[in-house]
Parts: C-alpha cells; sequence; structure tokens
C-alpha cells in the first residue's frame, strides 16, 4: 500500500498526537472517552474530547489510527503499518 508520506509526518508533527499514539499502542482498542480519561489523568493534559477527536482526524487520514464502531461506542485502534512502509527505505 502506498501511504502519503507528508500525511503521516504532519501527524507525526503535534505532541498531543504523538501521546495518543503512545497511548494507543499501549492500550489498544480505546474509546475516545477512555483515552481523553488516559491523557488528562497520566500526561495532565488540559484538553476535550472534542480536541481530541480533531486530533483523530488527522491520524485517520494518516491511516495511522483506525475507528470501529461497537454498538454506540467508537473504537481507536492504532496501525503502525505505515510508519513501517515509511521508515522502511531508510532504516534497513
Amino acid at each position: 500500500m502506498n501511504w502519503d508520506k507528508d500525511a503521516i509526518f504532519k501527524a507525526l508533527s503535534d505532541s498531543t498526537r504523538r501521546l495518543i499514539l503512545d497511548e494507543l499502542s499501549e492500550r489498544n482498542g480505546l474509546t475516545l472517552y477512555e483515552l481523553t480519561a488516559r491523557l488528562v489523568m497520566k500526561h495532565n493534559l488540559s484538553i476535550s474530547r472534542q480536541a481530541i477527536a480533531k486530533h483523530l482526524t488527522i491520524l485517520e487520514a494518516a491511516e495511522l489510527v483506525k475507528s470501529k464502531r461497537k454498538g454506540k461506542y467508537r473504537i481507536l485502534i492504532f496501525d503502525n503499518e505505515p510508519l513501517r512502509n515509511l521508515l522502511e527505505g531508510w532504516v534497513e
């Protein structure tokens, strides 16, 4: 698959988005509420669910995060394959 490298770098350029990826890599399959709670409590971020949802839109555009519906909840899943593909040519 051919990922948009610029979208990946844009997604990784923000420290909050990197924290989101850290949390999802540590515990995949979080809801937006669970992710928000972890960011607020663990990292002392003062951020709303709406702000996190905007960050998730950018991460989803870069295909680093995927979401699926489970009942009324949206489950967030980290996909590291775009990162592997990005670095494949540089790090071997």
